[in-house]
């Protein structure tokens, strides 16, 4: 075997497994989007009817109250539950089962198209700033915590990091060396970040939670 051999199949080798490791990144997309998709969508199919029932029967008590603290009947029934004039868990139900399909498509072997992902990534901002704020609502003006509610900040949180990483990695060969290398850190360390994030969310609700 010459050395022109060699080289050509350590260069196979190497594309080899350059390709292995971005069908398994894509897969940890696919995985995490389907899991934050679904549980997203059944808590906010919850909330709807829950929010259903409570508005035909006023003396109906949440299956999430379970006490002054954490009590999901204040969420329901204050005007951040409605922003749009209609309930906010229908929003959910249709993002999440949109983030869903993307994750179980991404499974199976499929890729986005650019402008696919950017509209993604549009709408994974989107809804975290709005769950941001519901969050922040929560902690600070209605003095309530909702469990499924809590669950959905989780889904969303996992959702938007997860397509963040996904679409920088789509375009780190043209980020600055120094971009670029916080990319490659923030890929290495991806579930311990999330980790962390999800660690001060918890933080911030307990320390609320305790002055209310």
């Amino acid at each position: 075997m010459t050395g022109t051999d060699r080289l050509q199949i350590s260069d196979e080798m190497t594309e080899s497994g350059a390709a292995a490791a971005s069908v398994l990144a894509s897969r940890t997309v696919g995985w995490v989007l389907l899991v934050a998709g679904l549980v997203g969508f059944a808590a906010a199919f919850v909330l709807a009817v829950e929010k259903y029932w409570l508005l035909t029967n006023p003396f109906y008590t949440p299956s999430c109250s379970i006490n002054a603290t954490v009590s999901c009947g204040p969420v329901m029934t204050s005007p951040q539950a409605a922003v749009f004039g209609f309930p906010n868990p229908y929003l959910g139900i249709a993002g999440f089962a949109v983030v869903a399909a993307i994750g179980a498509m991404l499974l199976a072997g499929g890729r986005l198209a650019g402008w696919y992902a950017v509209g993604l990534q549009l709408g994974a901002v989107a809804g975290t700033v709005f769950v941001g704020w519901l969050m922040v609502q929560s902690l600070t003006v209605i003095h309530a915590l909702c469990p499924y509610c809590m669950a959905v900040w989780a889904a969303t949180f996992a959702t938007v990091w997860y397509v963040t990483l996904d679409n920088l990695g789509r375009v780190r060969d043209r980020l600055p060396a120094r971009a670029a290398g916080a990319v490659e850190v923030a890929h290495r360390n991806h579930s311990a970040l999330l980790a962390g994030w999800l660690a001060l969310v918890a933080v911030l609700v307990i320390i609320a939670a305790w002055r209310f």
